[in-house]
């Protein structure tokens, strides 16, 4: 069987001269009170202040720029709980395509919220949000803008591991949350090839843990539960596309606790003014928890990748 070919360098830099001028180039946050805790050189990559408040914006932007105009004109579906809803209704809107999103029942009111705000047409499901939207796809000629498991959205994404190389072309090691692995593919793209030696650790809660999974029996896994506090985090399958980037790029994968999600959630809030959301909280939560060792000193960077949480969650996790 031919092997499915990976995101590249050079698809990440085409992502990046389409996306300079529309999306934040992020700012990077050396953290004196996290390095202290840690032992480590610690960096903030605050994609929280991103377009959309995360970094999906990226990867959906990317996305819909490769859609003919036909296909623009029919519209797109994706599927989410709430950034890449966000994300891929405003980047639609950009170009003038309708959006249609499928969003959990359960979904946080306020991304179903901005979803709307932004433009998007908003479908609360209890039943699979991917088989009710290939079956708008079918029925209404859509083109689908997958979370994570597609090669413009992981292009777009690497467009942030530019960013990290760039700015800190010596970092020892980058932890990301890992959902469905659209984010830690994309970085791992770009850092491997600019900064070989660098470890790339993806985070996953213990209750979503769908790449872990995968990895210890050697295929995509779909979970039959899920049970974390990080709804960004909650994809309920690894992708196909994402599994052979963490696997043919040797990425390690860790889990965490949602307790220790939290206490990185508010640490970060309290001492380092970052109101991060909990899967945002993820790669700080496995290095302060001692799922990821590394080498004192070292230049470590943990990538914030959103922002998006309200004050009802926020007291709810108080």
């Amino acid at each position: 069987m031919t092997p499915v070919p990976l995101v590249t360098l050079d698809d990440a830099r085409r992502a990046q001269a389409a996306l300079a001028g529309r999306v934040h180039r992020t700012p990077v946050s050396r953290s004196a009170t996290l390095s202290a805790l840690t032992g480590t050189n610690l960096h903030l990559k605050l994609e929280l202040f991103q377009k959309t408040g995360s970094f999906k914006a990226r990867g959906a932007l990317n996305r819909i720029d490769e859609l003919s105009e036909a296909e623009r004109a029919r519209g797109v579906v994706t599927i989410s709980a709430g950034n890449h809803a966000a994300a891929v209704s405003w980047a639609a809107r950009s170009v003038g395509a309708p959006a249609t999103v499928v969003m959990p029942s359960k979904a946080a009111q306020s991304k179903v919220d901005a979803t709307r705000g932004y433009g998007g047409t908003v479908i609360l499901t209890d039943g699979d949000l991917l088989a009710t939207a290939l079956a708008l796809k079918e029925e209404r000629g859509l083109t689908m803008v997958h979370p994570f498991d597609d090669r413009g959205v992981i292009a777009g994404a690497a467009t942030l591991g530019l960013e990290i190389a760039e700015d800190l072309a010596d970092a020892d090691v980058v932890l990301v949350g890992c959902g469905g692995g659209g984010v830690l593919s994309g970085i791992a793209v770009a850092v491997r090839a600019l900064n070989p030696a660098c470890r790339i650790v993806g985070v996953e809660p213990e209750g979503a843990p769908a790449m872990r999974l995968s990895l210890d029996r050697g295929s995509p896994q779909r979970l039959e539960t899920i049970d974390t506090i990080a709804d960004g985090l909650a994809a309920p399958f690894a992708g196909n596309l994402t599994f052979e980037h963490v696997l043919r790029l040797n990425l390690e994968i860790v889990t965490v606790t949602d307790a220790a999600i939290v206490e990185a959630m508010w640490l970060l809030i309290e001492r380092c003014k970052v109101t991060a959301e909990p899967a945002a909280a993820a790669g700080l939560a496995a290095l302060l928890s001692g799922r990821v060792a590394v080498e004192p000193g070292a230049k470590v960077v943990c990538v914030v990748t959103g922002g998006n949480i309200d004050r009802t969650r926020l007291r709810a996790l108080a």
